[in-house]
């Protein structure tokens, strides 16, 4: 008998175009991957409407509801674990998790930067790396730390800086990189399997 499909739990803050690639890859049984849940930290976004549409369970751990910064991350942290997720995908997901989650689901969570990390961590990779005025850029996938974009890499792909690019026209390019690499990333850590070691990401057996 093939194996049970990895369970994929998604997080969104927006628009959810990542989360519509993996949910596109997860239709094939091939894939190895299906996704349980999708959850948001605000109401009324398109990502949480994409789930509606495929018929995902969704919820909602808004900031505001909660007294503290560590009372909503203990609640997200509950959350997700209760979709008894494999792999916890942070697709456009605008908030870092802390020292509740990182224990329980931080070796189970990866996120994208739109950037060559170490190079331009932050919100403002495209912009960054075109001030500096860097040939190649990029994206990368990462298994999520306590640091902003730190955590050890999982997958990386490079895009070429054009001299006539502006921002817009580099993250576009950026986006459509990063979308092909987690979808790609994400099938082979479902199938095969992956390791953490230190700085080392190892996917397969």
């Amino acid at each position: 008998m093939p194996a049970a499909p990895a369970r994929l739990v998604v997080l969104v803050s927006g628009a959810g175009t990542n989360l519509q690639a993996l949910l596109d890859a997860c239709a094939d049984p091939a894939y190895g991957a299906a996704v349980v849940a999708v959850g948001a930290d605000r109401e009324g976004i398109e990502g949480l409407a994409r789930a509606d549409r495929a018929g995902i369970p969704t919820f909602v751990v808004r900031l505001t509801d909660h007294d503290s910064r560590d009372a909503w991350d203990r609640e997200l942290t509950d959350r997700v674990a209760s979709y008894e997720p494999d792999l916890v995908v942070l697709a456009g997901f605008m908030k870092l998790v802390g020292s509740s989650y990182l224990p329980v689901l931080g070796r189970r969570t990866v996120n994208t930067h739109p950037a060559l990390s170490p190079s331009f961590p932050g919100m403002q990779g495209p912009q960054d790396a075109l001030d500096y005025g860097v040939k190649v850029t990029g994206c990368t996938l990462f298994v999520v730390d306590d640091g902003v974009d730190t955590g050890a890499i999982v997958a990386q792909r490079a895009v070429p800086v054009e001299d006539d690019d502006t921002v817009e026209t580099l993250h576009e390019r950026i986006k459509v990189a990063e979308r092909a690499m987690l979808v790609e990333t994400v099938g082979r850590m479902a199938r095969e399997g992956w390791t953490v070691d230190g700085r080392r990401v190892r996917l397969g057996g």
